[in-house]
Formats: C-alpha cells, sequence, structure tokens
C-alpha cells in the first residue's frame, strides 16, 4: 500500500478547546488569580487578565466563556489538590489512631496540608488563600461557591470529629466547624493585623507557629461545646 506523503494543511480558526495549550490556559489562571485575589470579582475586567496575561481577550471569553467561568475555574483549580490531600490525611490518621482518635488529631490532620501550602512562600497560593477569605466573606454568593468546591471535604472532617465525639449535639458539631472556618481563613489572608496589633511579637506570615497553636486551640473549642452536650445526651433515659 502507498503511504501519502501529502502534508496536512494548517488548520485555520480558533484554537480548540483540546488543543495543547496548557501552559497559556495556566497563565490565564495565574493572572486572573492574582487579580481576583487583590481586588476582587467585581474589581477585575477581563481586559486586564488578558493583558496581564499577555493574549488576546477573546481567548479568555473563548476558554471560560464569561468573568464568572473565569472565576470559577480560578477557585476550583487549587481547591481539587486541597481537597485531594485533605481527604488523604484525614483518612491516614483515622486509620492509624483506631480507638484512640482525639478531636485535636483530627483537626490537625485536616489543617496541615493547607498550612504547608501557606508556608511553602509560593506567591501563587497565597494568591488563592487569599481569594478564600474573600469568597468566604461575601454574602452575595459566596456561601454557594464554598459549599459547591468544599463541602465534600469538610463533611468528611464531619464525619471523622464524630468518631472523636461520640453521642455530640450536632447543632454544637456545627457551630464549632463555623468558627473553624472563620478563623482558618482570617489566617490565610495573612492580614499583617496581628503584626501591628503585637508590634511585631507575631507574624500573620509564620506558618510554623500558626501550625503549632491552631489545632490545639480549635480542638479545646469544639470540646468545650461538644462534650458536655454529649455527657447531657447519655444522660437522658
Amino acid at each position: 500500500m502507498k503511504v501519502s506523503t501529502k502534508r496536512r494543511k494548517p488548520r485555520r480558526g480558533r484554537p480548540l478547546k483540546t488543543d495543547a495549550a496548557p501552559d497559556m490556559r495556566e497563565r490565564i489562571l495565574d493572572a486572573a488569580e492574582d487579580h481576583f485575589s487583590r481586588h476582587g470579582f467585581w474589581g477585575v475586567t477581563v481586559r486586564e487578565v488578558a493583558q496581564e496575561a499577555k493574549v488576546d481577550t477573546a481567548l479568555l471569553h473563548y476558554y471560560f466563556n464569561t468573568k464568572r467561568g473565569l472565576f470559577d475555574a480560578v477557585f476550583e483549580r487549587r481547591a481539587e489538590i486541597i481537597n485531594r490531600e485533605r481527604t488523604e490525611s484525614i483518612d491516614a490518621y483515622v486509620k492509624s489512631a483506631g480507638s484512640a482518635i482525639t478531636v485535636e488529631g483530627v483537626i490537625d490532620a485536616f489543617l496541615q496540608p493547607i498550612l504547608q501550602r501557606a508556608a511553602t512562600g509560593d506567591q501563587r497560593w497565597h494568591n488563592y488563600f487569599a481569594l478564600i477569605a474573600q469568597v468566604n466573606n461575601t454574602p452575595a454568593w459566596g456561601g454557594e461557591t464554598m459549599g459547591r468546591t468544599f463541602d465534600n471535604v469538610i463533611h468528611h472532617l464531619i464525619d471523622a470529629l464524630r468518631k472523636a465525639l461520640p453521642d455530640v449535639s450536632e447543632e454544637e458539631l456545627y457551630w464549632s466547624y463555623h468558627f473553624l472556618s472563620g478563623a482558618l481563613t482570617l489566617t490565610l489572608s495573612q492580614t499583617g493585623r496581628i503584626d501591628r496589633l503585637s508590634e511585631g511579637v507575631c507574624k500573620s506570615s509564620d506558618f510554623e507557629a500558626i501550625g503549632r497553636r491552631m489545632a490545639p486551640f480549635i480542638a479545646s473549642g469544639f470540646e468545650r461545646l461538644c462534650k458536655p452536650q454529649a455527657a447531657k445526651r447519655k444522660k437522658i433515659p
């Protein structure tokens, strides 16, 4: 059989979304992440992101359709990584602890992957964590976005905490998580307020210090609220 040596003509028009352009897509997402983390969703235009990424504005619309589509892609990209790492960390702890499982151990397993990411000094991860803090404090659509992105891993955390707190009150368990979420997102935002308030004794970028203190502190709150409720429930005939 004769093999054709005729060269194919290059395809004209816009690139397919499946074309080998991951570097371009990542460049766009990095630029968008940087802008959204500093100025919020409403303070950023598609044109500004395109200029930062050094691409035509039409490419952003082509790959992400709308500015909200771009924002969601930015928000979900790193979430996939930290959700997997936190799930694996919780599972590993629960398996190794067995019947000796503790509230502090579960919370530490949940926190460490994200605190370790924050401690690396990678500016892209810092941008992403600042973005999480913004979204978690956005009344209009922040709750829906956080829920869609992170609820699965949070339910995984809650299930592990139930093992450490048998007969726990569901109300106190979820209130306790609510306070954990606020403390974590404030910490990840690195506002520098604690630096000024403590006159430099504490630094919002000191994730080694944060990592040693946060799990014991949060666990004490869980135990203070949840354990008395669990004891009361056991006494009910």
